[in-house]
C-alpha cells in the first residue's frame, strides 16, 4: 500500500494522548540533529520516533540511519543527540542507550492525558476523527465453487481487519466481493447440477455417493464434487470441450436458469463460514454485470486501439506487454479471444474502472498466487491510458503442520468449517479445565468465542508477506502470542472492575499516584493505540494491531501480579481508573482485530 495513504496523518490533540508532545520532540530531535551534518524533515522525524518504548524511555529514537550523515558511529551519534537535545516543557531527561536516544517526558502529564483520552472516548479510543475519504477494499473474493479453506480464509481475515483499521483511521470503507459466475470453475458446477447424476464421469459420481449428509450446508453439499470433476477434466478433452460451449454460452447472456442460483446457493453457505469469523461485506459485485452494462465491450474497443494492441493470426487480440517487467511466458495478454469471448483480466479491468469512479482508494488483497495477475493488470490499466492503480495487499500461504499447501481444486483442503468445529471442541475443553463452576452454554458460548478469537489472531499476527504455519499449541495458548491470550487479560480486567464495584464510569484518579513502573508501562501502552490504528491504515501493516494487544496484555498482566488494585489504600481509585483505561484499550483493540470480547473465561 501506498506510503503516504491517508490515516498517516498528524496526531489529533482531540484523539492521540501524544499529540501536545509530538511537535515538541520533533523540533528537538531536529535541531540537535542538523549540526551534525543529519538532514531530517518533520515527517520523517515522526516516522523513527518509537512510542511507549522500553522501561528507561516514553519515546526512543534509533539514529542508526543518520549515523553514515553524520559520519559517526551510531553509539556516538546517539550521545551527542542526546547533549544537544534541549530540555524544557514535557521533556524531562534525555539520554543514549547504545544507537537510541531515549526521551523521558513528565510521568503525571502522560498519565493524565492517556487515562482522560481513554475514559472519555471510549468506544471511540484510538479513532480518528472522519476525513470522508471514499475507500474501497475489495477482498476474499472466492469463486462459489465449494466451503472455505483456510488458505483463503487468510484474505478474509487480512482484508477484514483493515477495513476495521481504515474505518478507525477515519475513512469512509465499502467492502466489496467481487463474484467470478462467469468463468470455467463456476461453470462446472452449474455443468454437473444441471446434469442428471447418472450421466456424471464414474469417478465424480464415486466422490459424491456415500458421502452426502443431510441438511448440510449448499457450499458442501454442492461444491462436494468439484475437486473429482476438475480433476477429470484434466483427462477428457471431450467433457472439457462442453463445459467450455457452457462457459461461451453463459457469456453470451444465454446462462441455464440454475446457473445463477447455483451461485448464490454456494456463496450463502460460504458467507455463513465468514461470519462465524465475524466477517460480513457491504456489496457483492457480480462479474457478470461488466458484460450486460457493456462495460467489458468499452475496454476491449479501447485495448483494440491501445499503442501495443496486436491482432493474433487466428483473430484473437492481444496487448504485447514485453515492456511491463512481466515474466517472459506472459508478456502476451490475450484479451479477447478468436470467438470474440473476453477473459478474466478483461473483465477484471473493467470492474476497477468501476471502482476508480466511485473511491478516492480502490484496494485490492490477493494471495501470492494472484502476484501476475495483479501486475498484468496494471499493465492493461497503462495500455488504457489510465493514471490510477490499485492498491495491492499480497498474502502468502497457510500451511498445515504437516507442510502442506491447502487447495480446493485438489481436494485436499482443510475446510474453514471443519477449522473452526475442531477449535471449538479444543477451546471447550481449555474452559471446561478452568471454569468448572460455568455450566453448558455458558461454555458453548465461551468456547466459540475463544475458537473464532484464536483462528483470527493466529492469522492476523503474522505478516502477510509471511506464509502462516498454523499449529493448534500456538492459536490456543493462554499464555503466548494468541488471541485467548488477550481475550483473557481483557476479561482479567473485567472482573477488577466487577469486583471493585467499579464496572462503569466515572474512574476518578490522581496522575501523581501513579509512579510505579509497571503502571507507566500500561499507561505508554494505552497511549500507543491511536498510533497503532493509524501505521495500520496507512501501511495495510495489520500484524502490528495483533502485536500491540499482545503487548498491551503482557503489560497488563505484569501490573495486575505487580502491585494491589482493590487491596490498595490511597492508590486504588487511582488503579482503578487505569485498570479501566486498559481494559477499554483492550476491547478496541479486540474490536478492531475482530477478536470477540469475553467479560468472563
Amino acid at each position: 500500500m501506498a506510503a503516504n495513504s491517508p490515516g498517516g496523518t498528524a496526531p489529533d490533540e482531540a484523539t492521540d494522548p501524544w499529540a501536545p508532545w509530538i511537535a515538541t520532540i520533533v523540533a528537538g530531535v531536529r535541531r540537535a540533529a542538523a549540526p551534525l551534518g543529519w538532514d531530517l524533515s518533520e515527517a520523517q522525524t515522526e516516522g523513527l520516533l518509537e512510542l511507549g518504548g522500553p522501561a528507561e524511555a516514553d519515546v526512543a529514537l534509533p539514529v542508526h540511519r543518520g549515523a553514515a550523515s553524520a559520519g559517526l558511529a551510531p553509539p556516538e551519534l546517539a550521545a551527542r543527540l542526546a547533549a544537544a537535545f534541549p530540555l524544557g516543557g514535557p521533556v524531562r531527561e534525555v539520554t543514549a542507550s547504545g544507537a537510541y536516544v531515549n526521551v523521558r517526558l513528565d510521568p503525571a502529564e502522560l498519565v493524565q492525558r492517556t487515562l482522560a483520552l481513554a475514559l472519555a472516548r471510549g468506544a471511540e479510543y484510538g479513532h480518528a476523527v472522519p476525513d470522508g475519504s471514499a475507500v474501497c477494499v475489495e477482498h476474499t473474493s472466492a469463486n462459489p465453487t465449494g466451503p472455505f479453506h483456510i488458505g483463503r480464509v487468510r484474505n478474509a481475515i487480512v482484508g477484514d481487519t483493515l477495513v476495521r483499521a481504515l474505518r478507525a483511521a477515519g475513512s469512509r470503507v465499502t467492502t466489496q466481493y467481487y463474484v467470478d459466475d462467469l468463468g470455467r470453475q463456476a461453470t462446472m458446477l452449474t455443468w454437473l447440477w444441471t446434469t442428471p447424476r447418472e450421466s456424471w464421469p464414474e469417478p465424480v459420481r464415486q466422490a459424491v455417493e456415500g458421502h452426502e449428509v443431510p441438511g448440510e450446508k449448499p457450499d458442501h453439499r454442492l461444491g462436494r464434487p468439484y475437486p473429482a470433476f476438475s480433476a477429470y477434466l484434466k483427462e477428457h478433452r471431450e467433457t472439457a470441450e462442453k463445459v467450455a460451449e457452457l462457459v461461451r454460452r453463459i457469456e453470451s447472456g444465454a446462462a441455464p436458469p440454475e446457473h445463477g442460483q447455483i451461485a448464490r446457493e454456494v456463496l450463502d453457505g460460504m458467507l455463513a463460514s465468514l461470519g462465524r469469523l465475524g466477517v460480513s461485506f457491504d456489496e457483492f459485485v457480480w462479474e457478470s454485470q461488466f458484460l450486460h452494462d457493456g462495460s467489458v465491450e468499452r475496454v476491449l474497443e479501447r485495448l483494440h486501439r491501445a499503442p501495443h494492441a496486436v491482432r493474433e493470426e487466428n483473430g484473437a487480440w492481444a496487448i504485447d506487454a514485453a515492456d511491463y517487467g512481466l515474466p517472459k511466458e506472459s508478456t502476451r495478454i490475450v484479451v479477447q479471444r478468436a470467438d470474440g469471448t473476453s477473459l478474466y483480466v478483461t473483465r477484471d479491468v473493467a470492474y476497477h474502472l468501476a471502482k476508480f469512479a466511485r473511491f478516492a482508494r480502490a484496494i485490492d488483497v490477493l494471495g501470492q498466487d494472484h502476484r501476475l495477475h495483479a501486475k498484468t493488470l496494471e499493465a492493461l490499466l497503462t495500455e488504457l491510458g489510465e493514471r490510477r492503480r490499485p492498491e495491492f495487499v499480497i498474502y502468502q500461504d497457510v500451511t498445515v503442520p504437516d507442510g502442506g499447501r491447502m487447495s480446493t481444486r485438489g481436494g485436499s483442503a482443510v475446510t474453514l468449517d471443519g477449522l473452526l468445529d475442531e477449535a471449538v471442541v479444543r477451546a471447550r475443553r481449555e474452559v471446561v479445565a478452568r471454569r468448572e463452576d460455568l455450566a453448558g452454554p455458558e461454555i458453548d458460548a465461551i468456547a466459540e468465542a475463544v475458537a473464532a478469537g484464536a483462528v483470527r489472531f493466529q492469522v492476523v499476527r503474522v505478516a502477510p508477506e509471511k506464509p502462516v504455519a498454523f499449529r493448534w499449541e500456538d492459536a490456543l495458548s493462554f499464555e503466548g502470542r494468541s488471541g485467548p491470550f488477550v481475550q483473557y487479560a481483557y476479561a482479567r480486567a473485567s472482573s477488577v472492575l466487577r469486583k471493585g464495584e467499579a464496572d462503569r464510569p466515572p474512574y476518578p484518579f490522581a496522575a501523581e499516584r501513579l509512579t510505579h513502573p509497571d503502571e507507566l508501562g500500561v499507561v505508554r501502552a494505552v497511549a500507543a493505540l491511536p498510533r497503532t490504528v493509524r501505521a495500520a491504515a496507512r501501511t495495510g501493516h495489520v500484524q502490528g494491531l495483533a502485536g500491540y494487544a499482545h503487548e498491551l496484555a503482557d503489560r497488563f498482566n505484569r501490573f495486575y501480579h505487580a502491585v494491589p488494585v482493590l487491596k490498595a489504600e490511597r492508590e486504588r481509585a487511582s488503579r482503578i481508573a487505569l485498570v479501566a483505561a486498559a481494559r477499554q484499550a483492550l476491547g478496541n483493540a479486540l474490536d478492531l482485530l475482530g477478536v470477540p470480547r469475553l467479560e468472563t473465561m
